[in-house]
């Protein structure tokens, strides 16, 4: 090696994930890195195990990384590292659940908006077992290996800037797991899903990469392809996830609402590849709204649960908790995080008595005038009104009228429409704004369906 003499040692930097309050994956080998002189040698020392001293040589490029295995949830803990004459320390790490939240306006929505079913949650928040790290909103044209943002303690003023849903399914992971939560937050409203994927994803697939080419510009948010992959995901890359969950779609509707499964399977994949991580992965329906055109909700609706092929992945719907279809911004928010919560808690956390499936159509049959379909459910569904509402069906004219539903003794529905003498086809909430009023024994609705795939 040879030394220069008169040149001083570059500064030992961390991201700005990596710090005070943070809160690591457990029981697992999680990464940690940064920048440092080159040449220079640095030891890195978890007071969870300090036994157990980590060594490496910073390389050329003046940057490190390295793996260190975490213990059983707990904390809280220490790390210093110590690099010639420099030494940085981060204070008051727990190790237990990281999460992160991504997506758009839905998922960025928090207390501030106006959250409806929040009851007295704000006065009784403060919690330092749970931990928000908000990524800057912020878009480049190329990766980035760092973000702004610090790790905060759960408290009145930091909820209430935090994502509701994201606080909400940490509180619930939090209180059944009885473990620390740590909540990533990465979202911008108004997003669609070609910013949220890396540019290699599109280069590799003419397909996608013909889904970026006429993206309607917005003055408020960065919609460009991988721009916000670039700026607010690649610089988390190597940090250690639990799973994620996902609130984004309503910015695709008008030009993607048959295609967007091959954006977002393609996301997801992406994503677990980057990080190394085969992270479950758990997303939100869009809600109704009557400010689509056509029936493109609907139809971004079915793309959406198409993903549900993808492996570790997993759909809430939340059709029946809006009670204003002329807002895109459905203001139950609490709900919303439980279900999702509900979700990790059964495939994540052991909860078996949890039941969090959404009932769906099961088969459909035609006898005559009638239409008759069967559900999965847990019990008989049930309707919470005078009628049930929303079913169409369709003869060969492939015309859609308001059909009568009837359930029957055995749990099957039939329907009926005078105009139509035989039906060929069915529709339940097959729109952009109905309202489901089906629902199993747990209260969650019938996912809205199509038995006509593949037509307009």
């Amino acid at each position: 090696m040879v030394v220069v003499k008169g040149y001083g040692q570059l500064p030992l930097r961390l991201p700005s994930v990596i710090g005070n309050h943070a809160v690591l994956q457990q029981s697992s080998d999680i990464k940690l890195w940064g920048w440092g002189p080159g040449s220079f040698k640095l030891a890195i020392v978890c007071s969870w195990n300090p036994a157990d001293t980590v060594f490496l040589n910073i390389g050329p490029d003046c940057m490190w990384e390295t793996t260190v295995k975490t213990t059983k949830a707990g904390g809280p803990y220490t790390i210093q590292f110590l690099c010639g004459k420099q030494k940085v320390e981060i204070t008051d790490i727990l190790i237990g659940e990281v999460w992160l939240c991504s997506g758009q306006s839905n998922m960025e929505f928090n207390f501030n908006w106006g959250v409806s079913d929040a009851g007295e949650s704000l006065k009784t928040c403060d919690n330092n077992a749970i931990r928000f790290f908000q990524v800057a909103q912020s878009y480049d044209k190329y990766p980035r290996s760092d973000c702004k943002g610090e790790w905060k303690l759960c408290n009145t003023g930091s909820a209430t800037e935090f994502s509701a849903i994201g606080y909400f399914f940490g509180r619930n992971i939090n209180e059944k797991v009885k473990v620390p939560v740590g909540l990533i937050g990465s979202y911008w409203g108004g997003t669609d899903i070609q910013a949220w994927i890396s540019k290699d994803v599109f280069d590799k697939d003419t397909t996608l990469q013909q889904m970026t080419k006429d993206i309607e510009p917005y003055g408020w948010a960065a919609k460009g392809a991988s721009l916000l992959y670039n700026a607010m995901v690649q610089p988390l890359v190597p940090y250690r996830l639990a799973g994620v969950i996902w609130y984004q779609g309503e910015a695709n509707v008008a030009s993607e609402s048959t295609t967007y499964s091959k954006l977002f399977s393609a996301m997801i994949k992406s994503w677990r590849r980057a990080f190394n991580n085969e992270f479950p992965f758990y997303y939100v329906q869009i809600a109704p709204w009557n400010g689509y055109s056509g029936i493109k909700a609907a139809l971004l609706r079915e793309q959406q649960e198409a993903v549900l092929s993808v492996s570790g992945t997993g759909m809430i719907s939340i059709g029946d908790l809006i009670n204003n279809i002329a807002d895109i911004h459905p203001k139950a928010k609490c709900e919303t995080g439980n279900r999702l919560s509900n979700l990790a808690l059964k495939e994540q956390y052991g909860f078996q008595n949890l039941k969090p499936y959404f009932p769906r159509l099961k088969e459909y049959t035609f006898d005559h005038n009638i239409a008759i379909i069967k559900v999965s459910s847990v019990g008989k569904l049930i309707v919470n009104d005078k009628e049930i509402k929303n079913f169409q069906i369709a003869g060969t004219d492939k015309i859609f009228y308001p059909a009568n539903a009837v359930i029957v003794q055995d749990g099957t529905i039939k329907l009926t429409a005078k105009q139509v003498k035989l039906p060929i086809a069915i529709r339940y909430c097959f729109t952009n704004d109905q309202i489901p009023n089906l629902f199993d024994v747990n209260g969650l609705p019938l996912l809205p369906f199509r038995t006509d795939v593949g037509n307009p």
